[in-house]
């Protein structure tokens, strides 16, 4: 794709500009010559006919807005002069087919993962630590300064100052010459080879605002939400406080833990501060289960796993005008090659798939799903007018600037994410990934919101393509961050996994980048490649209160 401007499909009547383009610059697209009548800036889109108020805007080949004013051949669309239109879909679906991409340069991969015994696979191994309620924060926060540090795992400093090697150097009698040559800083990549456990990858502080003072739906959402980290095949098991008189109590997490795993493989502590003799002795006991629990998943060690176990988040954030021309759809190709050899890819974000609601309904294999998702972006769609918003909302500042300008334009690109396969499942939030294929769950589109549902319906690692740049991470699973262009790739390189820029570039193509994408997803799934995200402790974790979120 290395030309200056490119129509993306041949239904289109707007072109994207690859690079600046100048007034007066003669283009030819689909056999067509005229001259622009203005300069079109990088990402942005310019007209390939006159459009009247009210005509018609189609790119991706679907519906992405209607003219507000007239426009010439040759100008670009904007906020101005266009807004959101999205088509309209029904509730059955239309037959489908499709063709499986060659997945030969995968097969008989394998990835090296920890066995859980409900047969699941973590591409890493975590404890977690969760509060009930926001009231056990700060017995969280001291159960974190009381172990990570200590025992080689997280830590927010560039160094720990080893005093206890000072105090025993005095108190053996040592002179001052002695003392001054006793080193005593520890860096950080120090304190990290020096884990207690070495087979354990960290422990996990969950804190939220939730648990009490919403309505009794948010505490029951967030139970679930809670029960499917825990049984997230990346985590070996958890410490959980309870203050005792919350809305989320412990008996509701316990029943949501059984529904996905009914044979309660792993062990989980409960401890309720109400029920405690002090506060002293809560810590105690959760010090000692804790240090416990951490000794015993240390014994469990990196195994090879089939490719099939590998529960793939799909995610998107920060986008610009390329996104969905390089790294949405070569994700989409990642997807599709996960799918063709038995994995489960799953596309999130239901805000950011307005206006392509139509084609996923389609590729839903069954009635009953195509109706669960149509009823589930109308059920949103609804809520979000009902505060006096809507998806046209959807666009960020940092969006438009870079040439997404309306809301179906935005989702026609975010949607190339899941590929073409079939949609095995439709899913609810916090409702478990079980089927191999492609998964839809509804999650906002908000980046954090979205990536923390993610993980909680089962997701083991997740891909995260930005434009714009992000940071975010995951407390549980590793979140891979891919540009869509090359200049961010080059000016945020410390937080960017993947360069997916050349495929705008032409030194790839959709196919090749999808492959190489699938190629980085098995190393950090082995532990052979960490994540940025991962080694800048970006642990973003905001559970959904299913209030509207865009």
């Amino acid at each position: 794709m290395s030309e200056s401007y490119v129509q993306i499909d041949p239904r289109d009547n707007v072109v994207v500009a690859i690079t600046p383009l100048k007034k007066g610059l003669t283009t030819s697209v689909a056999g067509k010559e005229f001259v622009l009548k203005e300069d079109i800036k990088q990402k942005h889109k310019f007209t390939l006919n006159d459009f009247s108020v009210g005509d018609q805007i189609y790119m991706y080949g679907v519906l992405i807005g209607k003219a507000t004013e007239p426009i010439q051949e040759g100008c670009a669309i904007t906020i101005d002069n266009v807004k959101h239109a999205s088509a309209e879909f029904q509730d059955t679906k239309e037959a489908y087919h499709w063709s499986a991409p060659d997945v030969s340069n995968f097969e008989g991969r394998t990835f090296n993962g920890f066995h859980r015994k409900d047969g699941k696979v973590g591409t890493a191994n975590y404890w977690l630590v969760i509060p009930l309620t926001f009231c056990e924060n700060r017995n969280v926060d001291v159960l974190e300064g009381a172990l990570s540090e200590k025992l080689g795992y997280e830590t927010k400093k560039d160094f720990a100052v080893n005093t206890d090697a000072l105090i025993e150097q005095y108190k053996s009698g040592a002179s001052n010459e002695a003392i001054l040559n006793t080193p005593i800083i520890t860096t950080k990549e120090e304190m990290t080879k020096n884990r207690v456990f070495p087979n354990v990858d960290g422990i996990k502080f969950l804190k939220h605002d939730g648990g009490c003072g919403g309505t009794r739906e948010d505490a029951i959402v967030l139970c679930n939400l809670l029960a499917g980290y825990i049984s997230n095949p990346n985590v070996a098991g958890a410490t959980i406080f309870s203050l005792g008189c919350q809305n989320a109590q412990i008996s509701m997490l316990q029943e949501s833990i059984n529904a996905i795993d009914p044979e309660n493989t792993k062990p989980v502590h409960f401890l309720e501060q109400q029920k405690s003799s002090s506060e002293r002795q809560l810590i105690e006991e959760a010090v000692k289960h804790t240090f416990i629990g951490l000794a015993e998943a240390n014994k469990l060690e990196r195994k090879p796993a089939p490719l099939n176990k590998l529960v793939l988040g799909l995610e998107c954030g920060g986008s610009d005008g390329f996104s969905g021309i390089s790294a949405n759809p070569a994700l989409g190709y990642a997807s599709d090659l996960l799918v063709g050899l038995g994995g489960s890819p799953v596309l999130a974000e239901f805000p950011e798939l307005n206006g392509v609601e139509q084609e996923l309904i389609n590729r839903c294999e069954t009635e009953e799903d195509a109706k669960k998702f149509s009823g589930l972006m109308r059920a949103y769609s609804a809520a979000a007018v009902a505060v006096g918003s809507g998806f046209e909302n959807n666009p960020s500042p940092g969006n438009i600037k870079d040439g997404l300008i309306t809301d179906a334009m935005k989702s026609a690109g975010a949607a190339k994410k899941g590929g073409t396969s079939p949609v095995v499942k439709v899913l609810d939030y916090t409702e478990q990934v079980t089927e191999p294929g492609l998964n839809l769950l509804c999650t906002p589109g908000n980046d954090v919101e979205s990536t923390t549902g993610l993980v909680g319906s089962g997701c083991n690692v997740v891909v995260f393509t930005t434009g714009l740049g992000t940071p975010t991470g995951n407390p549980v699973a590793p979140v891979l961050k891919m540009s869509s262009n090359t200049n961010l790739y080059e000016r945020m390189n410390d937080i960017i996994d993947i360069n997916a820029g050349t495929v705008i570039t032409g030194e790839d193509s959709i196919e090749s980048m999808g492959e190489k994408i699938l190629d980085h997803i098995i190393k950090v799934a082995s532990g052979e490649v960490p994540s940025k995200a991962v080694l800048h402790g970006n642990n973003d974790f905001i559970p959904w209160k299913r209030g509207v979120s865009l």
